[in-house]
C-alpha cells in the first residue's frame, strides 16, 4: 500500500486514466493508484460476493446465457443495497454503505475510471489515418525490387517465444531482406555460487538462435543480424556508429518485446511494457523523420486483453475504453497503456504505426512447438503432468498416500466450466507480423489476432485428462480463490511442502481470473479483410491438444531445459507430425488420445527421443 501511494509521477496512471464523477461527468482531480485498477479491488472481499459469482457462474452454465446471468447479478445487488437502506433505518444507522459492505460485501461507486480523450475529432482521425496509409504506399512501393516489396525490418523481442516463430517464418519469406535483431549480452552464472562463468556477445547469441531454429548454414542464414540494445534504453540502446546505418537501410520496425509476467507489480510491467513501447516508439520516429530514409511503419505486438474485462459487449478492434470491470493484472493495464502511446505517436506526430494484438498465444498450431517455451498455458499442463507423474511413488504406504493427497491438490483447476478462453496458435501470430510488414493498408489500424473458436474450461480439462492422464478437477475461481486456495495453502506450508503452496497460489491468482464466467468476446475480421490472412483461423481445440502432447513428450512437462536438446527434439517431433499427416491425411490434433499414443510408441523411442528405425 505504501508503496503504491508513492507511485513516481513519470508511470503514474493518472498520465492515462482520469476518475470520473457519476453525478456531473466531470473528472476528479485525485490520485490514481495502480490497484484501484484492478478487478480484485472491488471484488473478492467478502464471502457473500463470492458466493453471488459463484452462483452466477451455475446460472451461466444451466442457461448458457450471460447476459441474463449478468442482468440478474445487476438486480441481485440493487435488492442488497436497498435491504441495506431498510436495516440502517431500523437501527438508525446514518450511513447505509457501512450495513451492505458488512453484510453483503456490497459498496457503492460515485465515480468510474476511464480513459482521457485525446483532442482529435474523428474526421480529423480519418483524414490523418488515410494520409498515412498513402504515405506507406509509396515507401514500400520506393523499396521494392523487381515488382516485390524489399523488407528490412529491426525486431524487438527475437529472443521470446513469438519472435523467434517470426525468425523461422521469416526466413523462408522472399519479400523479407534482412533482420536486424536487438539483444542483450548475456551474463552465464553458476546456479549455487553466482559466479560470472561467461558472458554472450549478441553475435554468439544470436548464432545460438539460429542453430536452434535449423537455420545454420542455410541460405537465408545470412539475412539475420544481431546488434547490442536493450529496449529500456533511449535508442534501444543500440551504439551511434550502427545507429548510422540502421537509419539510412531500415523499412520497419516490429516491436515484440515485452513482459508476459502476470503477477509482477506495476511499476516492473510498466517499465517492461509502456517505458519499451516508448523508447521503440522514438526510435521509429526519428527514423520517419530522418532525411531520405526508406522507414515505412512501426509495427507494434501488443495483447487482445488490453480491453480488460467485458460482459455483453464485444471488445472492438477499433477503439480502447477503460472496462468497467476493469483488468485482471498489471500486465493488461500496462499494455493498454502502451497502446495509448503508440495511438498518440500516431495522432500527434503522425508516426505510421500498426497494432496488433494477440489473444493468449500458444504453441504452434500443426505440432504445438514453442521453442521451449514454460510460460503462460504451459505452466498449469507441466503442474498437472508432475503431479500425475508423482502418483503412486514413495518407499512405503504413508509416503505413498501423502504423494498422492499432494497431486490431487496440484490438480485442483480454479475455472467455471463455462468460461471461453481464447488461444491463438504462434504462427498465425507470426504471419499475422508478417501481413502487416506488406499491406499498406494495415497503417493505422489495431487489428486482433484471436479466434472465433474459443475452448471452455470444461474442454480444457476434458482434454489435459485424457492427453496427461492426469484427474484435473474444476473449482469456482472466486470461491476457490478467496476461500478454498487461503486454507490449503497455510496447511501446505505447515506440512513443509512450500513448493506445492507456492505452484497452487500461482495457478490460483493468475489464471482464475481467465477462467471465470464472461470472458471477453474479441472482435476479429481485419485479420482476414486487411491482413489477408486465412478466413480458416485455427481450431483451437486441435492447438491445445497438440500443447498437452508437446509438453509431455517433448520437454516432459518443463524438466527439459536445454534449449540445444529441446532444438534436436522439435525437429524430430515436427519430421513425425508432417509424416502422421500424410499418413491420416487430416491434422494430428484432430486424432484422439489413444491413437495418438500408438502412433507415437511406433514411431519414436521416447527414452532417447530418437526415431525407431
Amino acid at each position: 500500500m505504501k508503496r503504491e501511494a508513492q507511485i513516481p509521477s513519470e508511470i503514474s496512471p493518472n498520465r492515462y486514466v482520469e476518475k470520473v464523477s457519476l453525478g456531473n461527468d466531470e473528472a476528479l482531480d485525485e490520485e490514481i493508484l495502480p490497484r484501484q485498477l484492478l478487478v480484485h479491488h472491488h471484488r473478492d472481499y467478502h464471502i457473500v460476493d463470492s458466493y453471488a459469482h459463484y452462483m452466477m457462474g451455475r446460472v451461466v452454465k444451466a442457461t448458457g446465457d450471460e447476459n441474463w446471468a449478468y442482468e440478474k447479478m445487476k438486480r441481485m445487488r440493487r435488492l442488497g443495497h436497498r435491504t441495506s437502506e431498510v436495516l440502517a433505518r431500523a437501527i438508525g444507522q446514518k450511513d447505509p454503505e457501512k450495513i451492505s459492505k458488512a453484510l453483503f460485501g456490497l459498496k457503492k461507486r460515485e465515480y468510474f475510471f476511464r480513459y482521457k480523450r485525446h483532442p482529435h475529432t474523428k474526421e480529423e482521425v480519418e483524414a490523418s489515418i488515410g494520409v498515412l496509409k498513402e504515405e506507406a504506399a509509396e515507401q514500400l512501393a520506393a523499396a521494392s525490387r523487381d515488382g516485390k516489396p524489399a523488407v528490412r525490418v529491426l525486431l524487438t523481442g527475437g529472443t521470446g517465444f513469438v519472435g523467434q516463430e517470426f525468425l523461422w517464418q521469416a526466413a523462408h519469406r522472399d519479400e523479407i531482406a534482412e533482420v536486424v535483431v536487438v539483444i542483450r549480452p548475456k551474463e552465464i552464472r553458476d546456479r549455487k555460487t553466482e559466479e560470472l562463468l561467461e558472458v554472450l556477445t549478441p553475435e554468439q547469441r544470436g548464432s545460438d538462435l539460429l542453430r536452434r531454429l535449423w537455420l545454420e548454414g542455410t541460405d537465408a542464414e545470412r539475412k539475420f543480424r544481431f546488434v547490442a540494445g536493450d529496449v529500456e534504453e533511449p535508442d534501444l540502446g543500440i551504439s551511434e556508429d550502427e545507429l548510422a546505418g540502421l537509419a539510412s537501410s531500415l523499412t520497419h520496425v516490429i516491436h515484440c518485446a515485452a513482459s508476459v509476467a502476470f503477477d509482477d507489480p506495476y511499476d516492473v510491467s510498466f517499465r517492461a511494457n509502456v517505458t519499451g513501447t516508448l523508447n521503440a516508439l522514438r526510435f521509429s520516429h526519428a527514423l520517419q523523420e530522418a532525411e531520405g530514409s526508406p522507414f515505412v511503419a512501426h509495427i507494434s505486438i501488443e495483447t487482445s486483453y488490453i480491453h480488460g474485462r467485458r460482459i455483453r459487449t464485444p471488445a472492438r478492434e477499433d477503439e480502447i475504453v477503460f472496462p468497467r470491470k476493469f483488468y485482471n493484472n498489471y500486465y493488461e493495464l500496462t499494455k493498454a497503456m502502451a497502446s495509448i502511446e503508440t495511438e498518440r505517436f500516431m495522432l500527434d506526430k503522425g508516426l505510421r504505426v500498426v497494432q496488433l494484438c494477440p489473444a493468449i498465444v500458444i504453441g504452434e498450431s500443426r505440432a504445438g512447438n514453442n521453442r521451449g517455451d514454460t510460460k503462460v498455458v504451459n505452466a498449469p499442463i507441466n503442474l498437472f503432468g508432475r503431479a500425475n507423474q508423482a502418483r503412486g511413488r514413495g518407499s512405503n504406504r504413508f509416503e505413498r498416500s501423502k504423494i498422492n493427497a499432494l497431486a490431487r491438490l496440484a490438480c485442483i483447476f480454479p475455472a467455471d466450466p463455462s468460461a471461453q478462453i481464447n488461444l491463438i496458435p504462434v504462427d498465425r501470430v507470426a504471419e499475422g507480423m508478417i501481413a502487416a510488414l506488406i499491406r499498406p493498408r494495415a497503417v493505422g489500424e489495431r487489428i486482433h489476432l484471436a479466434s472465433e473458436h474459443r475452448i471452455t474450461s470444461e474442454q480444457i480439462r476434458d482434454i489435459v485428462n485424457q492427453e496427461v492422464g492426469a484427474r484435473v478437477t474444476l473449482a469456482e475461481p472466486t470461491i476457490h480463490r478467496t476461500v478454498t486456495l487461503p486454507l490449503l495453502t497455510g496447511v501446505l506450508r505447515r506440512l513443509k511442502q512450500p513448493k506445492v503452496a507456492y505452484a497452487m497460489e500461482k495457478l490460483g491468482t493468475i489464471f482464475a481470473g481467465y477462467s471465470e464466467w464472461g470472458q471477453p468476446v474479441h472482435q476479429v475480421g481485419r485479420d482476414v479483410r486487411i491482413l489477408g490472412l486465412s478466413e480458416d483461423r485455427p481450431n483451437a481445440e486441435h492447438a491445445f491438444r497438440m500443447l498437452c502432447r508437446h509438453n509431455r513428450y517433448v520437454q516432459d512437462y518443463g524438466k527439459v531445459r536445454d534449449p540445444d536438446e529441446i532444438s534436436r527434439r522439435e525437429k524430430i517431433w515436427w519430421e513425425l507430425i508432417l509424416e502422421l499427416e500424410r499418413e491420416t491425411g487430416r491434422p494430428v490434433g484432430a486424432m484422439s488420445a489413444d491413437d495418438f499414443r500408438a502412433a507415437l510408441h511406433e514411431r519414436l523411442d521416447l527414452e532417447a527421443f530418437e526415431r525407431k528405425s
